[in-house]
């Protein structure tokens, strides 16, 4: 008895198996990206990074920049007014003068609404300086004359200019509705002490893109207290001085100055 021949069609090796094979294998290759780039960027990875930098408030979520925000201001009036005082005292012109009190008639204002966002908000604030502004307050204290006019104005506008651009920045993308009150004000008290600044006539503009545009050096922030702990900065009470002569501009700058 002969051998029955094999039936066509059966068998994996049978044009509709191969042919499936194929779609099998095509689809495989086609779907194995998305499964891979799915795992990269899993909503669950993105939604740990956030947590650890971002807290939810009942004023809406507060940011890792928000925070910094808030310390940075606290911080500008902790050596601002101070330095505002010594051109109350020290300063040779009217400008420098006017300048320091702007210092600390805005610092005194702003101090309070940032401690009132910090306990709201439960952020630890810094009682003092940090090492950086207390090296600036002690040049500013062992200056005098026309060299405490220039390096007040000086020191003091380059610290607002660094500062302004973070209230712009954080302004443009809080979520939250007391820092963007706080950004407001920080933005009209630090563009006030600008102008009121550069009136001085002893602003160096072209030091002072060369200082904005180098990296500055980090300084750690000093230890921060409960944000209810917080000592008010307030000018001093019972300090008494007489002003120097008024004069209506710096003198000349000659060319080597």
């Amino acid at each position: 008895m002969r051998p029955r021949p094999p039936i066509k069609g059966r068998g994996i090796f049978s044009g509709t198996g191969l042919v499936i094979a194929a779609l099998a294998a095509t689809a495989a290759a086609l779907l194995y990206p998305l499964w891979s780039y799915a795992d990269r960027q899993s909503p669950a990875a993105g939604a740990t990074v956030l947590s650890t930098q971002t807290v939810t408030t009942p004023y809406g979520p507060l940011s890792a920049q928000d925070r910094d925000l808030i310390i940075r201001v606290r911080l500008a009036g902790l050596w601002e007014l101070p330095a505002g005082e010594l051109a109350e005292r020290k300063g040779t012109t009217a400008a420098v003068r006017t300048a320091g009190q702007h210092l600390v008639d805005g610092h005194t204002s702003l101090d309070a609404h940032v401690r009132t966002v910090a306990t709201q908000l439960g952020v630890p604030l810094p009682n003092e300086p940090n090492a950086q502004q207390k090296q600036w307050l002690d040049t500013l204290r062992a200056s005098q004359g026309q060299d405490f006019d220039r390096r007040f104005a000086g020191l003091v506008r380059l610290a607002h200019g660094r500062v302004f651009a973070l209230v712009a920045q954080v302004r443009a993308g809080t979520q939250n509705s007391l820092v963007r009150d706080l950004a407001d004000d920080a933005n009209a008290t630090i563009l006030d002490h600008i102008k009121i600044l550069e009136a001085t006539g002893y602003v160096d503009f072209g030091a002072l893109s060369r200082e904005l545009a180098s990296s500055p050096t980090p300084v750690p922030t000093p230890p921060a207290v409960d944000p209810s702990a917080a000592v008010p900065i307030t000018p001093s009470p019972d300090e008494t001085y007489s002003m120097p002569p008024a004069t209506t501009s710096p003198p000349p700058r000659t060319s080597g100055s």
